[in-house]
Protein backbone atom coordinates (compact mmCIF):
# COMPACT_ATOMS: atom_id res chain seq x y z
CA UNK A 1 0.00 0.00 0.00
CA UNK A 2 1.22 3.10 -0.94
CA UNK A 3 2.66 5.07 2.04
CA UNK A 4 1.19 8.30 1.65
CA UNK A 5 -1.82 6.43 2.02
CA UNK A 6 -0.94 5.05 4.86
CA UNK A 7 0.12 8.15 6.43
CA UNK A 8 -2.96 10.20 5.34
CA UNK A 9 -5.06 7.65 6.66
CA UNK A 10 -3.45 7.70 10.03
CA UNK A 11 -3.99 11.36 10.11
CA UNK A 12 -7.50 10.94 9.24
CA UNK A 13 -8.41 8.61 12.17
CA UNK A 14 -6.36 10.44 14.56
CA UNK A 15 -8.27 13.87 13.37
CA UNK A 16 -11.59 11.84 14.06
CA UNK A 17 -10.34 10.20 17.46
CA UNK A 18 -9.77 14.03 18.75
CA UNK A 19 -12.92 14.99 17.78
CA UNK A 20 -14.40 12.41 19.85
CA UNK A 21 -12.59 13.11 22.54
CA UNK A 22 -12.89 16.90 22.80
CA UNK A 23 -16.70 16.14 21.98
CA UNK A 24 -16.58 13.48 24.95
CA UNK A 25 -15.48 16.17 27.44
CA UNK A 26 -17.74 19.41 26.24
CA UNK A 27 -20.95 16.97 26.63
CA UNK A 28 -20.18 14.25 29.27
CA UNK A 29 -23.42 12.32 29.94
CA UNK A 30 -24.43 12.45 33.08
CA UNK A 31 -24.28 8.73 34.30
CA UNK A 32 -20.22 9.17 33.38
CA UNK A 33 -19.95 11.76 35.97
CA UNK A 34 -20.60 9.58 39.03
CA UNK A 35 -18.41 8.05 40.82
CA UNK A 36 -18.41 5.62 44.01
CA UNK A 37 -15.40 7.27 45.27
CA UNK A 38 -17.47 10.92 44.80
CA UNK A 39 -17.55 12.23 48.80
CA UNK A 40 -14.17 10.12 49.30
CA UNK A 41 -12.60 13.95 49.96
CA UNK A 42 -15.67 16.08 50.56
CA UNK A 43 -17.51 13.92 52.59
CA UNK A 44 -15.72 10.65 53.23
CA UNK A 45 -18.10 9.28 56.22
CA UNK A 46 -21.21 9.99 54.21
CA UNK A 47 -22.03 5.78 53.69
CA UNK A 48 -21.27 4.62 57.07
CA UNK A 49 -23.89 7.85 58.29
CA UNK A 50 -26.75 7.03 55.85
CA UNK A 51 -26.40 3.79 57.06
CA UNK A 52 -26.20 4.41 60.48
CA UNK A 53 -29.20 6.15 60.37
CA UNK A 54 -31.39 3.50 58.54
CA UNK A 55 -30.19 0.51 60.82
CA UNK A 56 -31.48 3.16 63.32
CA UNK A 57 -34.88 3.69 61.95
CA UNK A 58 -35.94 0.27 60.35
CA UNK A 59 -34.71 -1.15 63.31
CA UNK A 60 -37.47 0.46 65.18
CA UNK A 61 -39.91 0.29 62.35
CA UNK A 62 -39.33 -2.86 59.80
CA UNK A 63 -42.18 -1.77 57.38
CA UNK A 64 -39.74 1.18 56.64
CA UNK A 65 -37.45 -1.16 54.44
CA UNK A 66 -40.20 -1.55 52.36
CA UNK A 67 -41.69 2.24 52.40
CA UNK A 68 -37.80 3.56 50.87
CA UNK A 69 -37.10 1.87 48.60
CA UNK A 70 -40.98 2.25 46.79
CA UNK A 71 -39.93 6.28 47.71
CA UNK A 72 -36.74 5.84 45.53
CA UNK A 73 -38.95 3.83 42.31
CA UNK A 74 -41.55 6.60 42.87
CA UNK A 75 -38.79 9.49 42.66
CA UNK A 76 -36.82 8.35 39.86
CA UNK A 77 -39.62 7.02 37.48
CA UNK A 78 -40.87 10.36 37.43
CA UNK A 79 -38.43 13.36 36.92
CA UNK A 80 -35.23 11.09 36.86
CA UNK A 81 -33.63 10.43 40.42
CA UNK A 82 -32.88 13.94 41.73
CA UNK A 83 -35.10 14.11 44.77
CA UNK A 84 -37.87 15.53 43.59
CA UNK A 85 -40.59 13.44 45.58
CA UNK A 86 -38.92 14.85 48.65
CA UNK A 87 -40.47 18.06 48.25
CA UNK A 88 -43.57 19.33 49.96
CA UNK A 89 -46.13 21.92 49.35
CA UNK A 90 -48.95 22.31 47.20
CA UNK A 91 -49.02 20.90 43.46
CA UNK A 92 -46.02 19.11 44.18
CA UNK A 93 -45.07 15.40 43.25
CA UNK A 94 -45.07 14.56 46.74
CA UNK A 95 -48.94 15.84 46.53
CA UNK A 96 -50.04 14.06 43.90
CA UNK A 97 -52.45 11.07 44.97
CA UNK A 98 -50.36 8.42 43.52
CA UNK A 99 -47.57 9.64 46.28
CA UNK A 100 -49.87 10.23 48.88
CA UNK A 101 -49.19 6.73 50.56
CA UNK A 102 -45.29 6.69 50.29
CA UNK A 103 -43.19 6.74 53.40
CA UNK A 104 -39.73 6.86 54.94
CA UNK A 105 -39.41 10.64 53.88
CA UNK A 106 -38.57 11.24 58.12
CA UNK A 107 -35.14 8.73 57.53
CA UNK A 108 -34.14 10.89 54.43
CA UNK A 109 -34.49 14.11 56.68
CA UNK A 110 -32.58 12.97 59.35
CA UNK A 111 -30.03 11.70 57.62
CA UNK A 112 -29.65 14.93 55.73
CA UNK A 113 -29.66 16.86 58.70
CA UNK A 114 -26.93 14.94 60.64
CA UNK A 115 -24.86 15.55 57.00
CA UNK A 116 -25.30 19.46 56.69
CA UNK A 117 -23.95 19.20 60.49
CA UNK A 118 -20.72 16.78 59.29
CA UNK A 119 -20.81 18.02 55.58
CA UNK A 120 -22.72 21.03 55.02
CA UNK A 121 -23.90 22.01 51.65
CA UNK A 122 -22.21 18.55 50.00
CA UNK A 123 -24.23 16.04 49.63
CA UNK A 124 -27.45 15.52 47.66
CA UNK A 125 -31.17 14.09 48.79
CA UNK A 126 -30.69 12.43 45.53
CA UNK A 127 -27.73 10.91 46.50
CA UNK A 128 -28.89 10.25 50.45
CA UNK A 129 -32.41 8.70 48.56
CA UNK A 130 -30.56 5.99 46.67
CA UNK A 131 -28.48 5.08 49.50
CA UNK A 132 -31.21 4.61 51.96
CA UNK A 133 -33.06 2.18 49.86
CA UNK A 134 -30.07 0.59 48.99
CA UNK A 135 -29.23 0.10 52.75
CA UNK A 136 -33.17 -0.66 53.72
CA UNK A 137 -33.18 -4.03 51.27
CA UNK A 138 -29.45 -4.55 52.63
CA UNK A 139 -31.34 -4.77 56.13
CA UNK A 140 -33.82 -6.62 55.05
CA UNK A 141 -32.23 -9.23 54.20
CA UNK A 142 -31.35 -8.57 50.32
CA UNK A 143 -27.73 -7.88 48.59
CA UNK A 144 -25.18 -5.28 49.34
CA UNK A 145 -25.04 -2.90 46.20
CA UNK A 146 -22.60 -0.37 45.38
CA UNK A 147 -23.76 2.38 43.44
CA UNK A 148 -22.11 5.39 41.90
CA UNK A 149 -22.93 9.21 43.85
CA UNK A 150 -23.02 12.29 42.57
CA UNK A 151 -26.56 13.18 41.65
CA UNK A 152 -27.54 16.79 42.53
CA UNK A 153 -31.29 17.84 43.28
CA UNK A 154 -33.77 18.65 41.12
CA UNK A 155 -35.29 22.64 41.51
CA UNK A 156 -38.46 21.00 40.14
CA UNK A 157 -41.42 18.97 41.67
CA UNK A 158 -44.71 18.91 39.87
CA UNK A 159 -47.75 17.06 39.90
CA UNK A 160 -48.52 16.94 36.70
CA UNK A 161 -45.38 14.76 35.90
CA UNK A 162 -46.49 12.37 38.37
CA UNK A 163 -49.36 10.31 35.92
CA UNK A 164 -48.01 10.34 32.75
CA UNK A 165 -44.88 8.77 34.53
CA UNK A 166 -45.71 5.97 36.93
CA UNK A 167 -46.58 2.83 36.49
CA UNK A 168 -50.27 1.45 37.45
CA UNK A 169 -51.06 -1.70 39.61
CA UNK A 170 -53.50 -2.77 36.78
CA UNK A 171 -51.14 -2.11 33.82
CA UNK A 172 -50.43 -4.76 31.02
CA UNK A 173 -47.11 -6.00 30.68
CA UNK A 174 -47.12 -3.81 27.28
CA UNK A 175 -47.86 -1.11 28.73
CA UNK A 176 -45.09 -1.43 31.37
CA UNK A 177 -42.43 -2.19 29.21
CA UNK A 178 -43.42 0.95 27.26
CA UNK A 179 -42.71 2.67 30.45
CA UNK A 180 -39.71 1.12 31.47
CA UNK A 181 -38.25 1.42 27.87
CA UNK A 182 -38.82 5.29 27.90
CA UNK A 183 -36.82 5.33 30.93
CA UNK A 184 -33.97 3.64 29.49
CA UNK A 185 -34.78 0.00 31.15
CA UNK A 186 -35.45 -3.09 29.83
CA UNK A 187 -37.83 -5.81 30.10
CA UNK A 188 -35.26 -8.28 32.36
CA UNK A 189 -35.11 -5.12 34.27
CA UNK A 190 -38.84 -4.81 34.86
CA UNK A 191 -39.10 -8.20 35.78
CA UNK A 192 -35.96 -8.09 38.52
CA UNK A 193 -37.29 -4.32 39.81
CA UNK A 194 -40.70 -5.73 40.57
CA UNK A 195 -38.66 -8.26 42.45
CA UNK A 196 -38.93 -5.35 44.90
CA UNK A 197 -42.87 -6.74 46.08
CA UNK A 198 -41.07 -9.27 48.16
CA UNK A 199 -41.55 -6.44 50.97
CA UNK A 200 -43.88 -3.87 51.95
CA UNK A 201 -47.56 -3.84 51.66
CA UNK A 202 -50.35 -1.85 49.34
CA UNK A 203 -53.71 -0.52 50.55
CA UNK A 204 -56.76 -2.38 49.37
CA UNK A 205 -57.69 -0.10 46.48
CA UNK A 206 -54.38 -1.24 44.50
CA UNK A 207 -55.65 -4.56 43.83
CA UNK A 208 -59.76 -3.85 43.88
CA UNK A 209 -60.20 -4.53 40.25
CA UNK A 210 -59.49 -7.95 40.91
CA UNK A 211 -62.56 -8.35 42.63
CA UNK A 212 -66.46 -7.41 42.19
CA UNK A 213 -69.32 -6.82 44.54
CA UNK A 214 -71.37 -9.95 44.49
CA UNK A 215 -74.95 -10.21 44.98
CA UNK A 216 -75.10 -10.83 48.80
CA UNK A 217 -72.66 -7.43 48.92
CA UNK A 218 -69.30 -9.57 49.68
CA UNK A 219 -66.67 -9.36 47.11
CA UNK A 220 -65.73 -12.08 44.57
CA UNK A 221 -62.52 -12.91 42.80
CA UNK A 222 -63.20 -11.93 39.14
CA UNK A 223 -59.55 -12.43 37.83
CA UNK A 224 -58.32 -16.48 37.11
CA UNK A 225 -54.98 -15.63 37.48
CA UNK A 226 -55.39 -15.66 41.36
CA UNK A 227 -55.55 -18.61 42.93
CA UNK A 228 -58.48 -19.35 44.18
CA UNK A 229 -57.39 -19.50 48.54
CA UNK A 230 -54.90 -16.56 48.44
CA UNK A 231 -58.34 -14.69 46.45
CA UNK A 232 -59.80 -15.35 49.40
CA UNK A 233 -57.43 -14.11 51.67
CA UNK A 234 -57.28 -10.89 49.98
CA UNK A 235 -61.38 -10.89 50.66
CA UNK A 236 -60.95 -11.53 54.18
CA UNK A 237 -58.49 -8.73 54.50
CA UNK A 238 -60.11 -6.12 52.68
CA UNK A 239 -63.66 -7.11 52.29
CA UNK A 240 -66.34 -4.68 50.76
CA UNK A 241 -66.53 -1.56 52.78
CA UNK A 242 -62.69 -2.01 54.45
CA UNK A 243 -61.48 1.16 55.87
CA UNK A 244 -58.85 2.83 53.55
CA UNK A 245 -55.86 2.63 55.88
CA UNK A 246 -56.03 -1.26 55.90
CA UNK A 247 -52.76 -2.78 54.02
CA UNK A 248 -51.60 -6.00 52.88
CA UNK A 249 -48.56 -7.56 52.76
CA UNK A 250 -47.23 -7.73 48.65
CA UNK A 251 -45.51 -11.38 49.53
CA UNK A 252 -48.08 -13.06 52.11
CA UNK A 253 -45.13 -15.81 53.16
CA UNK A 254 -42.02 -13.57 53.69
CA UNK A 255 -43.30 -10.38 53.95
CA UNK A 256 -40.33 -8.59 56.28
CA UNK A 257 -37.31 -10.22 54.22
CA UNK A 258 -36.00 -9.37 50.81
CA UNK A 259 -35.81 -12.86 49.38
CA UNK A 260 -36.64 -14.52 46.17
CA UNK A 261 -40.18 -15.85 47.40
CA UNK A 262 -42.19 -13.29 45.14
CA UNK A 263 -41.04 -15.05 41.74
CA UNK A 264 -42.37 -18.54 44.03
CA UNK A 265 -45.58 -16.65 45.04
CA UNK A 266 -46.51 -15.32 41.30
CA UNK A 267 -45.84 -18.87 39.99
CA UNK A 268 -48.34 -20.11 42.49
CA UNK A 269 -50.91 -17.29 41.47
CA UNK A 270 -50.55 -15.16 44.32
CA UNK A 271 -49.10 -12.34 42.91
CA UNK A 272 -50.57 -9.07 44.50
CA UNK A 273 -51.31 -7.17 41.78
CA UNK A 274 -52.81 -7.66 38.11
CA UNK A 275 -49.07 -6.08 37.20
CA UNK A 276 -47.14 -8.83 39.37
CA UNK A 277 -49.34 -11.45 38.16
CA UNK A 278 -48.87 -10.50 34.21
CA UNK A 279 -45.08 -11.66 34.85
CA UNK A 280 -45.48 -15.69 35.15
CA UNK A 281 -48.16 -15.70 32.38
CA UNK A 282 -46.08 -14.40 29.82
CA UNK A 283 -44.15 -15.80 27.33
CA UNK A 284 -41.58 -13.14 27.34
CA UNK A 285 -41.34 -12.91 31.12
CA UNK A 286 -41.81 -16.33 32.29
CA UNK A 287 -38.55 -17.45 31.91
CA UNK A 288 -37.25 -14.84 34.20
CA UNK A 289 -40.05 -15.64 36.87
CA UNK A 290 -39.15 -19.34 36.92
CA UNK A 291 -35.21 -19.11 37.07
CA UNK A 292 -35.19 -16.56 39.85
CA UNK A 293 -37.99 -18.66 41.61
CA UNK A 294 -35.28 -21.02 42.00
CA UNK A 295 -32.02 -19.05 42.41
CA UNK A 296 -32.16 -16.26 44.92
CA UNK A 297 -28.37 -15.84 43.90
CA UNK A 298 -28.97 -15.36 40.56
CA UNK A 299 -31.87 -12.87 41.43
CA UNK A 300 -29.79 -10.63 44.09
CA UNK A 301 -27.14 -10.64 41.46
CA UNK A 302 -29.42 -8.88 38.76
CA UNK A 303 -30.73 -6.75 41.39
CA UNK A 304 -27.57 -5.13 42.12
CA UNK A 305 -27.38 -4.25 38.01
CA UNK A 306 -30.92 -3.35 38.03
CA UNK A 307 -30.59 -1.50 41.04
CA UNK A 308 -28.32 1.00 39.77
CA UNK A 309 -30.16 1.08 36.70
CA UNK A 310 -32.52 2.66 38.06
CA UNK A 311 -30.62 4.98 40.24
CA UNK A 312 -29.09 6.32 37.41
CA UNK A 313 -32.39 7.62 35.20
CA UNK A 314 -31.95 10.85 33.85
CA UNK A 315 -29.44 12.40 37.01
CA UNK A 316 -28.44 15.87 37.06
CA UNK A 317 -24.82 16.84 37.76
CA UNK A 318 -22.31 19.39 37.89
CA UNK A 319 -23.53 22.26 37.39
CA UNK A 320 -27.49 20.89 36.84
CA UNK A 321 -29.54 21.24 39.63
CA UNK A 322 -28.34 22.28 43.79
CA UNK A 323 -27.54 20.71 46.82
CA UNK A 324 -30.51 21.33 48.98
CA UNK A 325 -30.36 22.05 52.54
CA UNK A 326 -33.82 20.69 53.24
CA UNK A 327 -34.57 18.04 51.23
CA UNK A 328 -38.68 19.18 52.06
CA UNK A 329 -37.89 22.11 50.03
CA UNK A 330 -35.88 23.21 47.05
CA UNK A 331 -33.37 26.09 48.09
CA UNK A 332 -34.40 29.93 48.40
CA UNK A 333 -32.85 31.89 45.28
CA UNK A 334 -30.41 33.56 47.02
CA UNK A 335 -28.83 30.96 48.76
Amino acid sequence: MDPKLIKSFHYSLLSTLLAFLLFASLFPSSTSQLSTDFYSLSCPSVELLVKSTVRSAVGSDPTLSGKLLRLLFHDCIVEGCDGSVLVQGNGTERSDPANKSLGGFEVVESAKRLLEVLCPGTVSCADILVMVARDAVEMAGGPSVLVPLGRRDGRVSSSSNVRPNMVDTSFSLGEMAQLFSSKGLSMDDLVILSGAHTIGSAHCSAFSERFQQGPKGDLVPVDSSLEKDYAMELVRQCPAGASTTVTVNNDPVTDALFDNQYYRNLLAGKGLFRSDSVLAGDSRTKAKVEAFSESQDGFFASWAESFVRLANISVKTGSEGEIRVSCMSVNDPGE
